[in-house]
């Protein structure tokens, strides 16, 4: 796929990967060559300091993980269901549960890349696994429940 999966929901406003929020993150992340897994770049910017020099605050990891983890349960539950990534009706899924572990700073100076894939059944509970850090650095992984939900992006929730 050589858009990022988030363009398929263009009014979407989400803070981390919401097209839409032009004071958001805009987290974009792509299908794998191989399409095992959902990765992104980063970049981030020096205002996401966590009072170190050079170490990014610990809120925005984890926002780069749950929004990235989330698409990844999206992406792949359009694909178990053999259908074209954005079509009608849309799959939605919400973090159910969020549990990192921080393993070395992140750095700020530096693209700040995250891989992701789906453990196990694709289904209204989905559990993705995810790691974030540099091109050489793993700094944090984290378990993701990702939750179904009957909704559409450009309906809002039900």
């Amino acid at each position: 796929m050589n858009i990022p999966v988030q363009d398929i929901w263009p009014e979407a406003t989400c803070y981390g990967c919401g097209p839409a929020n032009p004071d958001g993150l805009q987290i974009k992340s792509f299908l794998s060559e191989d399409s095992r897994y959902l990765v992104a770049t980063f970049h981030p910017k020096s205002k996401f300091n966590a009072g170190f020099p050079n170490v990014m605050y610990g809120g925005l990891v984890a926002s780069l993980i749950d929004c990235h983890s989330v698409w990844t349960a999206i992406v792949f539950a359009y694909k178990a269901e053999n259908r074209d990534l954005g079509s009608q009706p849309s799959i939605s899924y919400v973090t159910g549960q969020l549990n990192i572990k921080y393993l070395k700073p992140t750095p700020l100076d530096q693209p700040i890349r995250l891989k992701s894939y789906v453990e196990g059944e694709i289904g209204r509970k989905t559990q993705v696994l995810c790691e974030l850090g540099t091109d050489n650095l793993v700094t944090a992984t984290a378990e993701v429940m990702a939750v179904r939900i009957e909704a559409d992006k450009s309906l809002g929730v039900k």
